[in-house]
């Protein structure tokens, strides 16, 4: 798969098997970032890199700052990096935010390879070029735009994912889905347990569809000015619930939850059928599994929070809405979310959830 660029045009290749990892070794000038727990599952595949070449970090929120992002500038530099200098990152969404920013800075940007290992950022991040930093406790605030070089994915480090970070990365996917709306509804109902079983078909297949779909968005629009910004449908409060809960709902399952909360809002509009809401609540339930009293907080916090998010461009509440009309499903950019609008929806998503227990 190929994507365009205003940087460069890049590749998606798919890999059968994890062997593929030994020919990175062989790249010149090449410096490695390892997520902890890739490097302590697979480690026989890093065994032969010499210690000054790479790089192991723990992927977790806290992690994911301008200090570990310098501390690997740091790295390559007594290196003596230059401009020729390769980065290979291996890891899920947080790893590919930090050294993609590092690619992006360090010397004015040099070329990087990235090898996704988890479901979230195979069928969503690993393409589009963002970067994104934490910074004071608020999430995604410094980023960049640079795309990897190369783009490696192999369906078979999925099998070795959490159930949490598993279900996360689900999140996305239904997400993907469901913008499409009745028909993506149907697409869900048919595949979700075969993805849910692990079936290598069925994950190749929703991996590809997702890349396909982001790809139309990111190449029409690469800088998020327009069009992109609908790709973020359920991110205004999925980034919320991730900093409420101090990261302990990772990503999609953040991402389903505001799923949830956003079409609550399309319904209360009277621009998504009250059944067809249902139907996709039905789907969210079955991947969300969450600890409740994460989301019990003042209130006034969560707005608080939801207003730090760098979509936010004034004291209106900005978000993406899905619109269904006559089974044609479109995403609208609303700039008048109210916080009443936004507690009702989170209450009613509360006492969903606590039906579905």
């Amino acid at each position: 798969m190929k994507i365009l660029s205003k940087f460069k045009e890049y590749r998606v290749d798919f890999q059968d098997d994890i062997s593929f990892l030994s020919k990175l070794h062989n790249v010149s000038n090449s410096f490695f970032v390892i997520d902890e727990t890739v490097y302590r599952l697979y480690n026989e595949c890093f065994i032969l890199l010499p210690q000054d070449r790479f790089m192991v970090i723990r992927a977790v929120e806290q992690n994911k700052t301008i200090d570990t992002a310098l501390s690997i500038c740091d790295k390559m530099i007594d290196l003596s990096a230059k401009r020729n200098s390769v980065l290979i990152s291996i890891g899920g969404g947080i790893i590919q935010d930090i050294t993609g920013f590092v690619a992006s800075v360090l010397y004015r940007g040099i070329r990087w390879i990235f090898v996704p290992t988890t479901l979230l950022s195979a069928c969503d991040s690993c393409i589009g070029g963002k970067s994104s930093l934490n910074y004071k406790h608020y999430k995604n605030l410094l980023g960049t735009f640079y795309p990897p070089d190369q783009i490696y994915i192999c369906p078979e480090f999925f099998r070795t994912l959490s159930r949490k970070d598993f279900l996360s990365g689900l999140g996305e996917v239904v997400k993907f889905n469901l913008m499409k709306g009745v028909q993506g509804v149907s697409d869900m109902r048919q595949h979700l347990d075969s993805l849910l079983q692990l079936d290598g078909n069925a994950l190749n297949q929703c991996v590809r569809q997702s890349l396909l779909y982001k790809k139309s968005f990111i190449e029409a629009d690469e800088f998020d000015k327009g069009e992109r910004i609908k790709l973020n449908y359920a991110h205004t409060f999925g980034h919320a619930i991730e900093v409420i809960s101090e990261y302990k709902i990772p990503h999609g399952t953040a991402v389903a939850v505001g799923m949830i909360i956003a079409n609550r809002i399309s319904v209360e509009r009277g621009i998504l059928p009250k059944d067809l809401a249902i139907s996709m609540e039905q789907i969210l339930l079955q991947i969300i599994e969450i600890d409740l009293k994460l989301l019990f907080q003042d209130f006034d916090r969560i707005i608080t929070v939801i207003r730090k998010d760098k979509k936010q461009i004034d004291e209106q509440i900005t978000c993406v809405l899905l619109q269904v009309k006559n089974d044609a499903a479109s995403l609208l950019i609303v700039h008048d979310v109210a916080p009443n609008e936004i507690r009702r929806a989170f209450d009613y998503f509360i006492e969903l959830y606590r039906k579905k227990q």
